[in-house]
Parts: structure tokens; sequence; C-alpha cells
């Protein structure tokens, strides 16, 4: 096994939830996987808001993906 050092602020050890000194690269990994995860559906939210998606309901969704997949139908 190899070592990787890589130099990371306070700040990030915090952001990402690093306790420790010395961390396996799939613990790495997964904790940078958590955290854009996180930024993407933090993003995603605001999107929603700033178009009203999130004011939507079920019915309104479902009829929006109806009509868009008969729309695609028809340009086949």
């Amino acid at each position: 096994m190899r070592t990787l050092n890589i130099l990371i602020s306070d700040i990030e050890l915090d952001k990402f939830g690093i306790k420790k000194d010395t961390i396996s690269f799939s613990e790495f990994v997964d904790l940078v996987s958590k955290e854009l995860t996180r930024q993407t559906l933090n993003r995603c939210i605001e999107l929603a808001e700033k178009y009203g998606l999130d004011k939507m309901t079920l019915a309104q969704i479902k009829k929006g993906v109806k009509a868009i997949r008969k729309n695609a139908k028809g340009r086949n």
C-alpha cells in the first residue's frame, strides 16, 4: 500500500467531517462524495424554489410528466 499526502485546511476538515489525521482513500472518497451530493441537493432545492417547482402538487407533477412523455412520443 502507498501513502498519499493531501493538504487540507481546518475549514475543509470541518466541512467534510474529517476527525482523524489518517483515513483510507475509500473513506476520503466517501466523505467527498457525500459533500458533493449535499451541495448538489442544495442547488436543486434553490432552483426548485426559484422556478416555483417546490410548490407543485404531486398531481401537477404527474400531469407535467405525462405531457412531456406524450410530446416526446410524437417526435419519433
